[in-house]
């Protein structure tokens, strides 16, 4: 498959990713508890500013606004039904950004978790969760995007499901995980396990990576153990990193992010020297994040992989489980792949 994005990634020059798409949607008045998706044909002028709004601040990539966009979490809302409707507008809305930029822009179809618990740790079969990232993946593709994004996923299985449906759809494909628990996501998968999920699938997959989480250390400690073990594979992937924009802290009744822009600009400098090829940023990240982050990025000459030292010095603490895998013992990191824990996958901010 020869596309935009293959050649993008051939000229091994870092892309900047977009923001947060909550955080600065609530800023534009969504209401917590409130279904984003449906402002694709509620408020659809809001969701090309934000769009436009990355784009003016220099991303290469954007997602569309259909993280929750499976029947199961849109159901939810009482929208189960229009997973096609609410779908194929977003990704419109953002590839019209896209081509009217003077830049050559990416729209990336965002496909997050089902928010379902996948046997054998739960009552939805990987089959069926195929079938519901399937419709969704088909819509994104009718409404034009580039890529399919499936992000945030923490079990294998999902995994799985995920890009066996993607791979129906002949667009370039990439997953990211959340690693948000000592150096694991919530069902048990280290950055080994990760990369390792993808040898199975029989799937192409474009570029792995890490969102979210819990701070842009972590996100960096993430990005320097999928580089080692994706090391080992036959066709290496590009790496994402999307990092939370710092730690979030409860302020007056709500979620802020304490990231600044200079934090950002330095998880993206510590990022390209991990081995990332794609950096953005997750919760909390606004165009003012963005610009830095772009800065940053067009200044910089690689240097080598950052210390676990260097790391903890300008982004804060990392995890025992992810400074154990650090160590290069690579045996520590080929954990549980289908997880330890049952807890529903949450929305991003």
């Amino acid at each position: 498959m020869n596309t935009k994005f293959q050649d993008r990634l051939a000229q091994n020059i870092p892309l900047l990713a977009d923001g947060a798409t909550g955080t600065n949607l609530f800023e534009m008045g969504l209401q917590t508890g409130d279904s984003p998706e449906l402002w694709n044909t509620d408020q659809p002028e809001k969701i090309s500013r934000l769009y436009q709004s990355f784009i003016d601040a220099g991303s290469d990539i954007i997602l569309t606004n259909t993280f929750g966009g499976t029947h199961y979490r849109l159901a939810l809302h009482k929208a189960g039904d229009r997973v096609d409707e609410l779908n194929q507008a977003a990704a419109k809305l953002a590839r019209k950004c896209a081509d009217d930029s003077d830049r050559d822009v990416l729209v990336a179809g965002s496909m997050g978790p089902t928010g379902e618990i996948l046997e054998p740790n739960g009552p939805v079969s990987i089959e069926q969760a195929r079938q519901a990232f399937s419709e969704q993946a088909a819509a994104l593709k009718a409404g034009g995007v580039d890529i399919l994004w499936i992000e945030t996923i923490s079990s294998a299985e999902e995994i799985e499901a995920a890009v066996t449906a993607a791979a129906e759809h002949d667009l370039p494909i990439v997953y990211t995980v959340s690693i948000d628990t000592n150096g694991r996501t919530m069902m048990g998968l280290t950055a080994a396990d990760t990369i390792n999920c993808s040898t199975g699938l029989n799937t192409p997959i474009a570029a792995i990576g890490t969102n979210c989480g819990v701070g842009a250390a972590e996100v960096v400690a993430a990005i320097k153990n999928l580089s080692t073990a994706a090391d080992q594979l036959d066709v290496r992937p590009a790496l994402i990193a999307k990092a939370n924009c710092g730690i979030p802290e409860w302020v007056d009744g709500s979620i802020e992010y304490n990231g600044t822009p200079e934090l950002m600009a330095e998880y993206a400098r510590l990022a390209i020297d991990a081995g990332a090829n794609i950096i953005g940023g997750c919760c909390g990240t606004t165009p003012a994040h963005l610009r830095s982050m772009r800065e940053a990025i067009d200044a910089h000459t690689a240097q080598t992989s950052p210390s676990l030292e260097a790391i903890e010095a300008a982004l804060g603490e990392i995890s025992v489980g992810a400074k154990a895998q650090l160590g290069g013992d690579l045996s520590v990191q080929g954990g549980s792949a289908s997880g330890r824990g049952a807890r529903k996958s949450r929305r991003k901010r």
